[in-house]
């Protein structure tokens, strides 16, 4: 299992992004300062960091700039409100892989992670299958049987978390915060309507309601 280091302050960020990693089969540790996030990288323990510019004690060009100084190489996706050029620039030139503004997507970081990873280690499943379902994460194909569909990025993303969790009940609010992001209405039927675009594309007998739960691909 791959573990993940979060370096981040802010408590609703860093909590919702570490129940969405566990969620997706990921191990992970939150440190809320750039002090912590420096000593619990250089451990080798983890395989990325997801790291924000702004936190107290060190921000996070200091604690890359350590890192990469000693030679640390591990996978960094950089993670601010701070979406100015120069910013971008600064820390994509102080050695970090990947760079995410504030507000995001879940889906859009964990795609990222899962693309650096994948980098990392050529070995990790790139294509999902429940049945005669398949996706290919890195192509964004999609089979049903022979039968190539089309699916637009939500809808996909939706399809994604279907299959990794095949057989267990989804909630509404689950679904929303994994794919629509952090700052979801939880009061949305969003999640309602993009289960039905799915299920017309998939099959409308793949995709059970379970009352007062949520879904399920059965």
């Amino acid at each position: 299992m791959a573990s993940i280091l979060i370096a981040d302050d802010e408590e609703r960020i860093s909590g919702f992004i570490n129940k969405g990693l566990r969620a997706a089969g990921f191990a992970t540790q939150v440190a809320t300062n750039g002090f912590d996030a420096l000593a619990l990288a250089q451990t080798g323990e983890f395989d990325l960091l997801v790291l924000d510019i702004n936190m107290p004690g060190k921000d996070g060009f200091a604690v890359l700039d350590e890192l990469r100084g000693s030679g640390n190489r591990i996978p960094v996706i950089m993670l601010t409100a701070r979406v100015e050029l120069h910013d971008t620039v600064a820390g994509l030139e102080a050695g970090a892989d990947d760079y995410l503004g504030k507000p995001f997507r879940f889906d859009e970081l964990l795609a990222r992670i899962r693309l650096r990873m994948r980098k990392e280690d050529q070995t990790v499943t790139q294509e999902l299958s429940h049945r005669d379902l398949s996706l290919d994460v890195r192509t964004r194909r999609v089979h049903v049987g022979e039968t190539s569909v089309e699916l637009s990025a939500r809808e996909f993303a939706l399809a994604e978390e279907f299959i990794r969790h095949a057989g267990q009940v989804l909630s509404r609010e689950q679904l929303l915060s994994r794919v629509w992001g952090y700052d979801f209405d939880p009061g949305s039927n969003v999640a309602d309507v993009y289960v039905g675009y799915l299920r017309q594309k998939i099959g409308t007998d793949r995709i059970e309601t379970v009352r007062g739960a949520g879904f399920r691909l059965v």
